[in-house]
């Protein structure tokens, strides 16, 4: 399928319309996000998370309520609990996170053998663009405000506690508070990714875009846009693909934000692998003709010399 036939299908189609604004949501509140998530050193808690919210899904689907309410119970629930294990003993965070959420997936493995009538386990663990629905849409957009409207209120106290927490609790700002409302906020990117993702490969979405706008700025505001840039284009590409080619979304968004990543890693201006390189080879050359110089004027100085004071 070419482009121009994807951009007709789009047109035509009402569900690969719902599919594109799930996809450039999704890719813009992951993306934001996800910068926080990073330079907070919280790349296991995204995934612990994201693999928590598995058995909410299934108890929502046994009690037949919206699967937003279990979903987001089980997130939250569970990075309560791994903040309680690390507090109130000598377990440190990453094995908190070990033992917490392997517990919430174990538990979520059994409840979908038992809730198997609807629930499309495909769907949920790797996420399906082209079967987005209408409360999946409205779904998406109100968490994506919240989020967004949540990051831009509390934009300072987040950078502050971000950067400098030890600051951060000296200005009296609650950081215990904010580090579990930026949990709360990460369990609903969570679910709203869900669908296009998958629960398993969300954390990935999370990351990369924020890791490659990482490589290329230090100010988090510029980090922040480029993410919600990297996060939709690699969305769009998994929209195009997987409604091209019948692929799972969420495997094929991981590996264009993937590809984005391996570009900017090495041809990033003045930071990339390669560009870092080329710049160390230049400089070595110009230090040996720098070196190299001198000497030969030396030596056509001595013939001079030894010119003069022949006879």
């Amino acid at each position: 399928m070419t482009v121009l036939e994807f951009i007709n299908d789009i047109i035509q189609y009402d569900f690969v319309r719902k599919g594109l604004f799930a996809s450039i949501m999704v890719g813009v509140i992951c993306g934001v996000l996800g910068c926080f998530i990073v330079l907070r050193g919280l790349a296991l808690m995204g995934d612990a998370v994201s693999h928590a919210i598995v058995p909410g899904v299934a108890i929502s689907f046994i009690l037949s309520i919206n699967i937003f309410y279990g979903a987001v119970a089980a997130g939250t629930l569970a990075a309560l609990g791994i903040g309680y294990v690390k507090q109130n003993s000598r377990i440190k965070l990453d094995s908190s996170i070990g033992i917490v959420f392997t517990a919430f997936l174990a538990l979520g493995v059994l409840l979908i053998r038992h809730a198997k009538s609807g629930l499309k386990l495909d769907n949920l663990m790797f996420g399906s663009l082209t079967s987005v629905q209408s409360s999946d849409m409205w779904l998406t957009l109100g968490i994506g405000t919240v989020v967004l409207l949540t990051l831009l209120l509390f934009y300072k106290e987040l950078v502050v506690s971000t950067f400098d927490p030890i600051m951060a609790a000296a200005y009296g700002l609650p950081t215990g508070l904010i580090h579990y409302a930026l949990m709360v906020l990460l369990t609903l990117v969570t679910v709203a990714s869900m669908q296009t993702v998958g629960v398993i490969l969300v954390v990935s979405l999370l990351i990369m875009p924020a890791s490659t706008a990482y490589l290329l700025t230090n100010r988090l505001s510029i980090m922040m846009l480029l993410s919600a840039t990297f996060g939709v284009i690699s969305t769009l590409v998994g929209l195009y693909y997987s409604f091209s080619y019948d692929l799972q979304s969420g495997a094929v968004i991981v590996l264009a934000a993937f590809t984005l990543f391996v570009l900017v890693f090495f041809l990033a201006p003045g930071r990339g692998v390669l560009w870092l390189a080329v710049g160390k080879l230049m400089r070595s050359s110009q230090t040996r003709a720098s070196q190299t110089r001198p000497s030969t004027q030396h030596a056509a100085a001595k013939l001079i010399n030894h010119g003069d004071q022949s006879p």
